[in-house]
């Protein structure tokens, strides 16, 4: 058994294959387990006031998803509050957290999973930066590594 998909010859598709994994197999489903064993209490506790619960990066996480690929990619209109992602403190329990990042993220799989591979040198604006589909995507993988390991 292979640690990854197994790859398609060409770049472009091989790129999305592993990005959609990634996000869709392994740090999705460790955030799901870290959200199980969680006591409730411990969902919205911060080691101090300058630092994220688990409760805000998940809704970070979902915001960032949201927009620099549901949005960004599908040319929706960007409703994300950023702010608001950190200043939450207990709106939700860890249910509503978890449907609410199962759902961001088919959301996101299927924005991949429909995105022409030709379109990943396509250029975006997204948070007010040029970059291409590819590097937006890059991103939001990079990211939810990163904050998959403060999670969990």
């Amino acid at each position: 058994m292979s640690l990854f998909p197994e790859v398609p010859s060409d770049i472009p598709g091989a790129f999305l294959m592993q990005s959609r994994s990634q996000l869709r197999d392994v740090y999705v489903p460790k955030i799901l387990a870290c959200l199980e064993r969680l006591p409730e209490d411990a969902l919205w506790w911060r080691p101090n006031p300058t630092s994220n619960s688990v409760g805000n990066l998940i809704l970070h996480l979902c915001g960032n998803a949201r927009q620099w690929i549901v949005a960004s990619i599908q040319g929706q209109h960007d409703i994300r509050l950023r702010q608001a992602e950190f200043a939450a403190d207990g709106e939700f329990d860890a249910s509503t957290l978890a449907d609410l990042l199962r759902t961001t993220m088919a959301d996101v799989d299927s924005a991949l999973a429909n995105l022409d591979p030709a379109a990943l040198t396509d250029t975006r604006s997204v948070q007010g930066f040029e970059m291409t589909v590819l590097q937006a995507i890059y991103h939001v993988v990079e990211h939810f590594s990163g904050h998959t390991g403060q999670i969990t």
